[in-house]
């Protein structure tokens, strides 16, 4: 199994971020969670508090290619 797994991982650092993102999202998903319409509510929330913060000035944005390069 730990072979598996490793090899797994070895694969799975080879995409791309985005990629990597959705196999996590798809895998923080599989979990089962009674609250998990609260805990969709929480991300609603934080999305419109940054959107909101970005409309009235408070925080800045940086193109994605510049956060991309953190992760190459």
């Amino acid at each position: 199994m730990i072979k598996t797994k490793e090899k797994l991982l070895s694969e799975v650092l080879k995409l791309s971020p985005v990629d990597k993102a959705q196999i996590v999202e798809d895998i923080l998903s599989s979990f089962e969670s009674r609250d998990g319409e609260g805990i969709d509510k929480l991300w609603e929330d934080e999305v419109e508090n940054r959107i909101s913060a970005y409309e009235k000035g408070q925080i800045k944005t940086k193109p994605l290619k510049d956060v991309f390069k953190k992760f190459k």
